[in-house]
Parts: structure tokens; C-alpha cells; sequence
């Protein structure tokens, strides 16, 4: 019998690399191609799709900051929210309240997920086997690159989601910051970078706001910990090409 392999998608990116398509129809034609494609090429028996519906627990932890505050607004094309519906309804995508794709992907990853993504915190942050649709590339990620990578986040921010880090350190000053300490030394060597930015009570303040706003969940308690909502279980659906 074939051993069970789940795709986890991340569906928000789909949305916005078919929103732009002349037609809904050219939109939904490529979306189903490229969503049969990834799964195919994942060599995956079952999969579990997530979107992000509405706003984050982020968005309310954020206390000095607007989370994604530095994203354009405005209205989006009409395609986009009518390809959301197809992936709800056709694929059955699915989303809970307070979390976004990210955190769902890497919740329910384990040995026998590949997560399909093209999001950098995705495919560094979490831990595991990943696929990147954006370039059609597979990556693994393994613990301690995970842990290495949250931490030079923390150090640098993340400039797509308007999160501040310590300012003027970038990827090279971070990179050479993380060599010196194993990962179990890194949480107390990146608050007292903060300290000695910020100086003790801001540099504290800040550090613990940043981590809520780079930090991907990754298990149930983290979820209950942070949103309240107990995990329900995954519910994956077949592939029949």
C-alpha cells in the first residue's frame, strides 16, 4: 500500500499570481494547472489546502507597530476574491479565524507533509520537507536551520511584513552575529542585542512584540497559547487525476 504523503498548501500566494490573468476563466484554468502540477510533482496521495481569512492574532500584538502596515491598500481585482470562493468551494481550501496560511501549513506538518509554498518564512522558519511554487524548487529545512533562521529574523525584521528588528542590522551583520552562539544560546544573545540597543525595559518591551510578529506557530499549544482556539484535526481530501 502507498504510504500516505499530504500536500500542505499555503493558498494565498495562488491568489495573487492569478488575480492579474485577463479573464476569470484564463484565472481558474491556471489555478487548477498549477495546483495539479504542484501536487503531482509533490508525489502526494492527499492534500490540505489554507488561505487567510480576515485579520491575524498579529494584528493585536503588534502595541508600537502596524502589522503589514507597510502593504499598499486598496481594493483588489474581483477576480481575486472570486478565486478565493473556487478554492473554498472547489478545492476545498480551508481557514481558521486569527490564523493565517503560514501558521497552518507548519502546525500540521509532520513526517508524512510536504509543505507547498513560495513564502521565505515559510520555507526557512519551519522545519521539514518544502515545496516552492514559486520557482518549482524542493528545499529542506532541518531543525537547526529553522531555530538559526527565526533568530536572524529577529535581528534584521522582516521589511515585507513592516516588522522593525534592530535597526541598520542587515543579513550580512546578522549571518556573522549567529555564529558564535549554538542555537540553545541564541534566544538570551538576541535579547541582549535588543538591551543594548534599546536599553533594558524598551529593549525587552521590543523584543518580546517582535517575536509574536515573526514567530510562526508550530504546534498546538502554540495556537491555544496565542489565539485560544483548540486545534481541530487535520482533514485532508484525495487526489484523483
Amino acid at each position: 500500500m502507498k504510504e500516505k504523503k499530504v500536500a500542505l498548501i499555503d493558498g494565498d500566494s495562488l491568489l495573487y499570481f492569478e488575480m492579474g490573468k485577463p479573464t476569470l476563466e484564463e484565472a481558474l484554468e491556471s489555478l487548477d494547472h498549477r495546483l495539479l502540477e504542484m501536487i503531482d510533482k509533490c508525489e502526494a496521495n492527499t492534500f490540505s489546502g489554507f488561505l487567510t481569512i480576515g485579520r491575524c492574532f498579529r494584528y493585536e500584538k503588534a502595541k508600537t507597530r502596524e502589522y503589514k502596515g507597510n502593504r499598499k491598500r486598496g481594493e483588489k481585482p474581483i477576480i481575486f476574491y472570486a478565486l478565493k470562493e473556487y478554492l473554498k468551494q472547489h478545492w476545498n481550501f480551508t481557514y481558521l479565524p486569527e490564523l493565517e496560511a503560514d501558521d497552518l501549513v507548519a502546525v500540521y506538518a509532520d513526517q508524512n507533509t510536504i509543505i507547498c509554498s513560495p513564502d521565505k518564512d515559510v520555507l526557512y522558519q519551519v522545519n521539514g520537507r518544502h515545496y516552492n511554487y514559486r520557482t518549482a524548487e524542493f528545499i529542506e529545512t532541518t531543525p537547526a536551520e529553522a531555530e538559526r533562521f527565526l533568530w536572524k529574523q529577529m535581528l534584521m525584521g522582516d521589511s515585507t511584513d513592516g516588522i522593525q528588528g534592530i535597526p541598520k542590522v542587515g543579513p550580512k551583520t546578522a549571518d556573522a552575529w549567529l555564529q558564535s552562539p549554538n542555537t540553545k544560546q541564541m534566544p538570551s544573545f538576541v535579547l541582549e542585542k535588543y538591551i543594548e540597543k534599546f536599553g533594558s525595559s524598551e529593549g525587552i518591551s521590543k523584543f518580546a512584540e517582535t517575536f509574536k510578529l515573526i514567530y510562526i506557530l508550530k504546534t498546538e499549544e502554540d495556537v491555544l497559547r496565542e489565539t485560544g482556539i483548540v486545534l481541530p484535526k487535520l482533514i485532508t481530501n484525495n487526489v484523483n487525476f
